[in-house]
């Protein structure tokens, strides 16, 4: 089982981005997580779309999507909601929109995030719940993980050193996989 993992952060000392190589090295037997970046996704413009089609950059991480079992969505959470380049992200990776079935349609879905304050990403999470639901994706709802005071939980190389948090982790994972091993194919 192959699934492609996005952190939604820019920022090279992420904590999201250390939770999805976190998530990457913790994987079930059987499963792998592809660690995948929004680097290099321009601001969404119709009027470059038009001109240019879509960017590069899009098309390839479009085709690692779709040729995936399932898609894992580690979302910061800016101002009590998502980030702009994340959503930014999906939107560009929407387009255009008769791609969204063979992109996103079915498409197993989880979400996990970091945040150095005290609620986690749970407002960011449900944020997200709309644009899955119209993109048509399958939402793993069997778990929950948002990290909470992030930034006690990872060491200065971004490696996860809370034992707890790397137990949830490995919890969320093995239940997320086994979802989307369940699925019909």
């Amino acid at each position: 089982m192959k699934m492609i993992g996005l952190s939604g952060s820019l920022r090279g000392a992420s904590l999201n981005t250390a939770l999805l190589r976190a998530a990457a090295r913790s994987m079930p037997d059987g499963a792998t997580l592809e660690v995948e970046t929004i680097h290099g996704i321009p601001l969404y413009d119709g009027d470059l779309e038009a001109a240019e089609g879509i960017p590069a950059r899009v098309a390839e991480l479009k085709e690692r999507i779709a040729a995936a079992d399932a898609l894992l969505l580690v979302t910061p959470e800016y101002n009590n909601s998502i980030p702009g380049a994340f959503k930014n992200a999906i939107d560009w990776l929407s387009r255009p929109p008769a791609d969204i079935r063979r992109v996103f349609g079915a498409r197993p879905v989880a979400l996990i995030g970091a945040s150095p304050g005290g609620f986690g990403t749970i407002l960011a999470q449900n944020a997200w719940l709309p644009v899955l639901r119209t993109l048509g994706m399958d939402l793993w709802a069997g778990g929950r993980l948002m990290l909470s005071r992030a930034q006690g939980v990872f060491g200065a190389d971004g490696a996860l050193t809370d034992a707890t948090a790397e137990k949830q982790l490995r919890a969320f994972l093995q239940g997320f996989v086994a979802f989307v091993a369940s699925r019909p194919r």
